[in-house]
């Protein structure tokens, strides 16, 4: 009786179903609600044919009838009225408004410019319509020469010539070249 009741406890385990870890999360994604989703996107921003920006991005979704974007890992190049390349961004994400003709680089955004300046902070705005950048957040602005500006918030052009500083924080001097 007793092997009977093994013989059949060793069929009944054999017979069992092994459960593995689920094929798909049982979470929504950003990617579930999308109109589209890009690998390897380009954009190219203009205002009235000139180009202005250049936005590529690692992953695209696309929203509100392909009129809104959500982006991961942004690199995005800014060009002058010439079409000369002014500034390069970077950042972790990234939302461009085709209706509002805005971008919203959120996530260790950082502004390069030609000459070396660079601009560090958690996010900014970008508005094509008046070609100005803009942040409400701390920010770090440092010159090749060593000069470092701190402050909360700012509005200045994609080459950061223009700046205007909201709150200034902290701010160290360089050389500064007199001409001639």
């Amino acid at each position: 009786m007793r092997k009977a009741l093994l013989l059949a406890t060793a069929l009944l385990c054999a017979c069992s179903e092994e459960k593995g870890p689920p094929i798909a999360a049982n979470k929504q994604t950003i990617a579930d609600s999308a109109d589209q989703v890009l690998y390897g996107q380009r954009m190219l921003i203009t205002d009235r044919g000139l180009n202005r920006a250049e936005i590529h991005s690692d992953t695209a979704y696309f929203f509100d009838e392909n009129t809104r974007t959500d982006m991961r890992v942004v690199d995005g190049k800014f060009f002058n009225s010439q079409g000369l390349l002014d500034a390069v961004l970077t950042s972790r994400t990234g939302i461009y408004n085709q209706r509002l003709n805005s971008l919203e680089a959120r996530g260790d955004v950082v502004i390069t410019t030609i000459d070396g300046r660079r601009l560090e902070t958690p996010f900014v705005r970008y508005d094509n319509r008046i070609n100005l950048v803009s942040s409400d957040t701390t920010f770090k602005l440092t010159d090749p020469d060593g000069r470092v500006l701190r402050g909360i918030g700012f509005t200045t052009d994609p080459d950061l010539n223009d700046l205007k500083v909201v709150k200034m924080l902290s701010a160290k001097a360089g050389p500064v070249a007199v001409p001639k």
